[in-house]
């Protein structure tokens, strides 16, 4: 069965279930959990004959025996004491609930769907791809605001084809959402590395990939993600539920690739004795940092440069204002330039995100060890945002509208790269700046673009309304969130 034929069943179903109250997220989350104890059982028998995690009094077998009431009661019980498990069991099954609301329904997912298919035979392409299938399907819901953890699947490739990850190298990714950065940087090294070894294999499974995420229901989601595209096993999965900023891990890694959360600034709301609420600035207190600041993104930039190893690679999701914003952000921007290879920077059309009113890029650095001169010489600027236009929905983002990207990042030797940019070619959309004229620029600011902006020269050249309308009201929320977090700096400032 094909992976859309999965999806399409699996899905046909959701819609079932939402006449009875459940949200896309609820029902992937209830699919994870049956999926995980349908697996395990399967892999407990001839060829597999693997220990299954699951105690067999909660396993697939014992929901198999249990019809109507009694199922419904046994399956709430198994969510319940596999949730109060240690390891990988407490990372799927944490803090779970049934959400089903009727007994006959959770029984024909459990009998008719996932009980028919024989999923660990599947190739992990088709599980992998089926499941995936949910979750893009989930993330287009735009009021579950699920989107904010599924960065698309075409920039993710694109970024991985750049960075060009090398067996035996450690990938991590700090915001790791539902996982996408992780699987396709490992869909990538199998692709370009068909005769790996036997104990190479087992390293890439189990020792190369780390991920963290704050949220439990997104970490969950992303775990299942993983094993199904054949990353982490029964005994050691590499999600770790918790915020990535609180402190340097402990260990370093090759590669970095990620898009941390957007959004407001993070303040906690703290209610004193009185009653009374005051909101604290929420900033990190690191050494290794270079400067303290509230703002989520630049704080996320400076723990990716703390967790590189030297040499190590980087390519992260940044909003305009890391580029441009003054104070820290400047600080950050100065520090990064000298102390590290900050090569490429992709400018982003907008439409790409389900976060609404994001303007991003994506930011590649190399780490560099302690030197008197800066280590950035040239940034190469590929810009992809003038004159395009996309849209989640008509005319998304696709792999092969990053070709021309990749090509002229050179991931064989991006030290040999040529521009397409000249006088004579003023459309070119890849050209180069020196680390001088970047430090001469007011705060250093790395917001740079240079073709002209078609729309603006002519009517005929303007995209369609709808398009202009969801750039409009893109800008129009950017602008409100800008405002939002002034005022709640105003408010800190004046407790």
């Amino acid at each position: 069965m094909s992976p859309a034929a999965i999806v399409q069943k699996l899905w046909n179903y959701c819609n079932v279930l939402r006449d009875d109250g459940m949200s896309y997220g609820d029902y992937v989350e209830q699919l994870t959990y049956l999926l995980f104890l349908k697996m395990a059982d399967e892999r407990s028998k001839p060829p597999y004959s693997h220990p299954s995690p699951v105690p067999d009094k909660y396993s697939w077998p014992s929901l198999l025996k249990k019809d109507g009431d009694a199922l419904f009661d046994h399956y709430r019980h198994t969510l319940e004491q596999l949730g109060k498990e240690k390891g990988l069991l407490g990372l799927i099954f944490g803090k779970s609930q049934n959400k089903f609301q009727t007994p006959a329904r959770l029984e024909r997912l459990i009998k008719d769907l996932i009980d028919k298919e024989h999923w660990s035979a599947m190739s992990a392409d088709v599980k992998g791809d089926a499941y995936e299938g949910l979750l893009e399907k989930n993330a287009q819901d735009i009021k579950s605001g699920a989107g904010q953890y599924f960065t698309p699947r075409a920039l993710i490739r694109a970024m991985v084809d750049a960075i060009a990850p090398k067996p035996g190298e450690t990938i991590c990714d700090p915001a790791c959402g539902t996982g996408g950065f992780l699987f396709l940087a490992h869909n990538y090294l199998v692709e370009h590395n068909p005769n790996l070894t036997k104990a190479e294999k087992k390293k890439l499974k189990e020792e190369t990939f780390k991920g963290w995420e704050i949220v439990h229901g997104t970490a969950r989601v992303c775990a299942m993600n993983l094993l199904l595209h054949g990353i982490g096993s029964d005994e050691s999965m590499p999600i770790i539920v918790s915020d990535a900023l609180l402190g340097h891990p402990g260990e370093n890694f090759n590669i970095v690739l990620t898009n941390p959360p957007f959004g407001k600034k993070s303040s906690i709301t703290v209610v004193g004795a009185e009653g009374e609420a005051t909101k604290e600035r929420e900033t990190y207190e690191r050494d290794d940092f270079w400067a303290t600041t509230s703002n989520k993104q630049l704080n996320f930039l400076q723990h990716v440069k703390s967790v590189l190893t030297i040499n190590g690679r980087a390519a992260i999701v940044v909003p305009d204002n890391v580029l441009f914003e003054g104070g820290a952000g400047e600080t950050i921007r100065r520090k990064l330039l000298h102390e590290c290879d900050v090569h490429t920077l992709l400018r982003l059309p907008t439409g790409l995100f389900y976060a609404q009113g994001v303007k991003a890029n994506v930011l590649f650095f190399d780490k560099k060890p302690a030197s008197e001169t800066p280590w950035t010489k040239k940034l190469w600027i590929y810009d992809l945002r003038t004159n395009k236009h996309f849209t989640l929905k008509t005319n998304p983002l696709k792999r092969e509208d990053l070709d021309e990207f990749v090509t002229c990042y050179n991931p064989k030797n991006r030290h040999e790269r040529k521009p397409t940019w000249s006088e004579k070619k003023p459309e070119g959309r890849w050209r180069a700046y020196s680390y001088d004229e970047l430090t001469a620029r007011d705060k250093a600011s790395l917001d740079i673009f240079w073709l002209k902006d078609e729309s603006l020269e002519t009517s005929e050249n303007l995209p369609d309304p709808d398009i202009i309308a969801a750039e409009i009201a893109d800008d129009l929320r950017a602008a409100l969130e800008q405002f939002e977090t002034i005022q709640s700096d105003l408010a800190v400032g004046s407790d």
